[in-house]
């Protein structure tokens, strides 16, 4: 699994509405789009690809937890999280280091710092060993 990640700033600048910092055009996210389903399309081609999906902003989100016996409910975004999942992409391919080579497609060499990480689905309990 190819994970990708992104801060609530990243989905406002998306939407046009960063307000401390780069406000992404509409050219800019069509652009982004059209690499990912270029991406996607390679691999379905391929017959790499499993499954590949975009996740709303965090603002959406909620992390559910249990406090005192009771469920707490907060809401997204998180004050303590920087960066989120912002969405995956499931491959199936012949090695580790296959799925490597197809991650770095997913990184964009213009933007420093940014990453996805890469982590091979547990088949059942014997894949869980550390």
């Amino acid at each position: 699994m190819i994970l990708l990640y992104g801060s609530q700033r990243d989905y406002d600048a998306m939407a046009g509405g960063a307000t401390d910092g780069p406000v992404m055009s509409a050219e800019d996210v069509a652009a982004m789009h059209a690499h990912m389903e270029k991406l996607h399309q390679g691999l379905a081609e391929s017959g790499e690809l499993v499954d590949a999906q975009g996740l709303t902003a965090p603002v959406h989100a909620r992390r559910v937890r249990f406090s005192g016996g009771l469920p707490v409910v907060t809401d997204g975004p998180y004050p303590e999280t920087q960066e989120v999942l912002a969405g995956y992409t499931v491959i199936d391919c012949d090695s580790f280091d296959r799925a490597v080579e197809i991650a770095a497609n997913f990184v964009d060499p213009d933007r420093p710092g940014e990453y996805v990480d890469v982590r091979p689905i547990a088949d059942g309990i014997d894949d869980l060993d550390g």
